[in-house]
Parts: structure tokens; sequence; C-alpha cells
């Protein structure tokens, strides 16, 4: 375009470079940021203001202000940038937990003391307990559940009518059915048959064959998500179908189905709290215990639920490394965030 023809451009063009819009975005972010802070405060005066209002009008009044104070937050948060905004979210949802400890007179010293018992540090010797005892029931469970789901997953996959009738059933029973009433029947109806199994191996057969139910079809999703030319492949080289299994299709699949592992991993070290039902030394066990023992059952099962907190953080660091470790080479198809709005 020649250097006289831009006097003929429209006038709200030649205006265009006069207008600052940083001037106009600062103001919304103040009227937002004044906005947000004042149903703020009216939110929090209504949650823990030291005033009463009986019935289901308290009750609605403190929703309202309640939703208003969740509004107002999302208004001053979402300004600031991705990873802040995600570290003042967690600051914030961890100081409504020290607010709710503190309304039933939640004593750290005390919880302290006392997670040294549950962790299994102050009991008796000569035997697993607490944390440890959890950690061991986890590991022999997951052992064993991943042989299990390995064995139901090729019964599926290459088994015949027998084989597969037998894996389906498996699957389909201790999908179908809750863990804790698998716990029990193992525990207390085997002694019926005849078959006596004490409470820590009964736990862990529960567990095993409850998750490698599960796991079954993680392992027949992983095997099945290899390219057929593998196989064919394999085929021309006249090999067996075990050897294939071993050396070509197994080795890929594990790209898919540890990570899958380290997450069911992650779920069996909570459930394992259910193996208390039957009298195992775990640590729900052990802050049951000492809960009805100094009445302070509210702090003993939230300090064992730090407790599960924490080492479920732990694993799922290591989940995330080996999700790192066993994805290189693939490429996603769908891009990670990597921050920002």
């Amino acid at each position: 375009m020649p250097k006289d023809s831009q006097v003929f451009l429209p006038l709200d063009e030649q205006c265009a470079p006069l207008v600052n819009p940083v001037s106009s975005e600062l103001r919304r972010i103040k009227r937002d940021i004044v906005c947000g802070a004042i149903l703020l405060l009216l939110g929090a005066f209504a949650l823990f203001g030291r005033f009463e209002i009986s019935g289901w009008v308290g009750m609605s009044y403190k929703a309202l202000l309640g939703a208003f104070l969740v509004f107002g937050n999302w208004l001053i948060i979402r300004r600031a940038p991705f990873r802040l905004a995600v570290i003042l979210v967690w600051l914030e949802l961890a100081l409504l937990f020290v607010l709710f400890c503190s309304s039933f007179d939640f004593e750290p010293a005390y919880a302290l003391q006392k997670a040294k018992s549950i962790l299994g540090f102050e009991l008796k010797d000569g035997f697993l307990q607490g944390a440890v005892l959890t950690l061991f029931i986890c590991a022999a469970s997951i052992a064993l559940a991943m042989v299990l789901a390995l064995l139901a997953a090729l019964a599926k996959l290459f088994g015949d009518g027998f084989t597969y009738g037998i894996a389906s059933f498996y699957i389909s029973f201790f999908r179908g059915t809750p863990l804790l009433l698998q716990i029990l029947i193992i525990y207390l109806g085997l002694p019926q048959a005849g078959l006596t199994i004490p409470a820590v191996p009964a736990g862990i057969l529960a567990l095993a064959l409850n998750y490698g139910a599960y796991m079954a079809e993680i392992f027949r999703g992983g095997i099945t998500a290899i390219p057929r030319g593998q196989w064919e492949a394999a085929d021309a080289l006249a090999l067996g179908k075990m050897q294939v299994l071993r050396w070509i299709v197994l080795p890929q699949s594990l790209r898919l189905i540890i990570p899958a592992t380290g997450n069911q991993f992650i779920m069996m070290l909570k459930d394992s709290a259910l193996v208390s039902a039957m009298g195992v030394w775990e640590m729900m066990y052990l802050a049951r215990a000492i809960g009805r023992a100094d009445f302070r059952n509210m702090e003993m099962l939230i300090t064992a639920a730090l407790i599960y907190w924490i080492m479920s953080a732990i694993l799922e660091g290591c989940q995330a490394r080996l999700e790192r470790r066993y994805s290189r080479g693939i490429r996603s198809s769908v891009p990670a965030r990597t921050g920002g709005k």
C-alpha cells in the first residue's frame, strides 16, 4: 500500500493506536478484585462468624453466602498465573481443613505423639504392625494380583471355552461384589469348609483376588493394544504363541500396563484399611484402638487419614516417574498442559 493511501483509512482504525487497552483491563481487574473481596468478607462472616441461626433458614443462609465466597474467590484467583493460582487454592483448602480440625479441639502435639504408634514405632517388637504391615500387605497383594490378572487376561484372549469360562466368572464375581464382603467370606466362610487362613494371609488373598479381577482388564487392554502387524511379523518368523507373548507383545504392552498398575497400587493402599475388620494391626486398626482408649476417635482418624495421604502422595510421585519412563518414544495425541489460563 502506498504511503499516501494511509490517509484514507477509516477513522476508527486511524485512532486505534491512541487507545490504551491496558488501562481498561486494569480497571476491570480492580473491579473484579473489589467485588470478590466484598463477597469473601460476607462469606467468611457467614461461615465463621460468632452467631447462630437455627433451622433451614440458617442452613440456607450459610449455603448462599458460601456460594458467594466461592464465586468471589474465583474472581480474585482467576487473574493469577496458573501455577500461582493452584498454590493459592491449595493453601486455602489447607486453611479450611485446619479450621475444620479446630472445631473439635484437635491437638497437634497429641496427634504427633500417637502418630508414632500408628506408624508402628512404639508397639511390640517381633512382628509387623502399623504402616509397615500396611505396605507389606499391599506389596504382597499387588504381586499376587498381577499374576492372577495376567492368567485371567490370557485365558480370555487365547483360552478355550473352559478357561474362558473360569476367567470370565472370576472377573465378574470379584468385580461385582464388595471387597469387605469378600474379606469376610474368605476369613469367616472358608473355616466352615475346613480351610482356616490366618488374618494377614486372608487379607492379602482377598485384596489380590479383588484387584486381580480389575487388573485383568488392564492386562487384556494392554495386550490387545499392540498392533496386529506385530503378530503377523512373528508368524512370519515361525514363532510360537508363547514366544510371541514373551519376547514381542508383553514387553511392548508394559508401557500401558505398568502405569495403570501403579494407580491400582495406590487404590489398594487405601482399601487395605478394610482388613482391620479381621483384627489385623494395620494403621486403621491402631488408629481406632488408640482413639477408643483415649476418647479421641476423630483425632486419631484424621491422623491416620493424613498418614494415608502422605503415603499416597509418595506413591503418586513414583507412579509419575514410571509413566514418564514408559512413555518415552510414544507420541501423545493430546499435548500436556504446561500452565497458563
